[in-house]
């Protein structure tokens, strides 16, 4: 039966505990439409463009 030689320091532990909890950051490309950041494979949240055609209808903002 195997058994550790030493002991795993706290440190080391933790480190190998933390890989699970990981977060990425959010990758955002420019709209092909109106240039405004989105998340990729999504349709624009701005002017609801995706794949070069209309697929939402977005309110306009009033000024």
């Amino acid at each position: 039966m195997a058994v550790p030689k030493r002991r795993t320091s706290r440190s080391k532990r933790n480190m190998r505990r933390a890989n699970h909890d990981k977060v990425t950051a959010i990758q955002l490309i420019a709209c092909s439409n109106c240039g405004e950041p989105s998340v990729p494979h999504r349709a624009c949240g701005a002017c609801g463009f995706y794949a070069g055609r209309q697929v939402t209808a977005v309110a306009k903002k009033a000024d």
